[in-house]
């Protein structure tokens, strides 16, 4: 650890139009921090790019010797980034924080505030609105929290960015869970510690665009799911037991029809539709163990979060 230096952890994919500005906007906010004698550090982590962020990345550092980087052998995600980020990082204060802008370098200043002070270990940040994001996506958004709320065992604040500024400790915590199906907004708020957090109002992209799909989005909230519930697993459980027990109450029903009233049972149609719903339960919840035994199959091969091909 580095006393009196400010770490910057920024992930990076397909960010080439947004690097320059956001690099401009933040040197000029480090200029006041400087004043404080707090030094900075810039660790790009470029998540195999293919356009040309990693040239301009590198390009920056040969200029200001504040910047270092680490380039991907391919694209591995963004909870490998801040990872690989946290792990290089020296300083004794940490942020993370994205390079399209959407998070303010502006809300630095505030951020180290409380943390300096001892107060609080860590300061994050989230949006108050949603301005701007298109509708389904901010639905489904929404609702994801909400499940979270009922299923996980901590609590995910609603509209929780990953800018964040934490302590060394903190950022020790965080790096002690070595876990491959990482989840970071579930990681956070499981290690505990004190966190002061900070509203802002959405911020659109200034160049570029998102690289987060509708579907990313939806695989990424399963991810967070699996990885801090097992109640899922339960509810699987009780889905059985009640089919079990209908169907002893089918068959119940079925055997007194036809010795009471000498009815036979006819209705092929109903009986269908009947197999047809069983089945389609019984692959839902075959599919749901699937899932947490493909997770603990990944675990346990131990393969690295990340492969570096090139860094200073």
């Amino acid at each position: 650890m580095v006393k009196n230096v400010l770490s910057l952890v920024i992930p990076c994919y397909n960010e080439q139009e947004s690097i320059p500005v956001f690099y401009r906007e933040t040197c000029a906010v480090l200029e006041m921090l400087e004043q404080k004698n707090l030094g900075a550090e810039f660790i790009f982590v470029d998540d195999g790019s293919n356009d040309d962020t990693a040239n301009i990345i590198i390009n920056l550092s040969r200029n200001d010797g504040r910047i270092f980087y680490m380039i991907f052998s391919r694209n591995f995600g963004k909870e490998a980034a801040l990872l690989a980020g946290l792990q290089k990082s020296r300083g004794q204060f940490v942020v993370t924080i994205d390079a399209d802008l959407q998070d303010p370098p502006s809300l630095i200043p505030q951020m180290l505030d409380p943390v300096i002070s001892g107060e609080f270990d860590c300061a994050g940040t989230r949006r108050v609105t949603r301005a701007g994001e298109p509708p389904v996506r901010s639905f489904f958004a929404r609702r994801f929290y909400r499940i979270m709320d009922v299923v996980a065992d901590i609590k995910i604040v609603d509209g929780a960015r990953d800018f964040r500024l934490m302590n060394r400790a903190y950022v020790n915590a965080v790096l002690s869970l070595s876990e491959r199906n990482r989840f970071s907004k579930g990681i956070l708020p499981w290690i505990g510690f004190k966190t002061k957090w900070l509203e802002y109002e959405n911020i659109q992209r200034t160049v570029g665009k998102t690289k987060w799909s509708f579907w990313d989005l939806l695989f990424y909230s399963f991810n967070g799911i699996i990885a801090f519930s097992t109640k899922p697993l339960a509810a699987a459980s009780v889905a059985g037991i009640l089919l079990f027990v209908l169907s002893i109450a089918f068959i119940v029903f079925i055997v007194v029809r036809r010795l009471v009233w000498n009815d036979p049972v006819t209705g092929w149609a109903s009986t269908a539709c009947i197999i047809l719903f069983c089945a389609g339960i019984q692959l839902f919840t075959t599919g749901i163990v699937g899932a947490y035994l493909a997770k603990t199959y990944t675990e346990v091969k131990q393969r690295p979060h990340y492969l570096v091909r090139e860094e200073n």
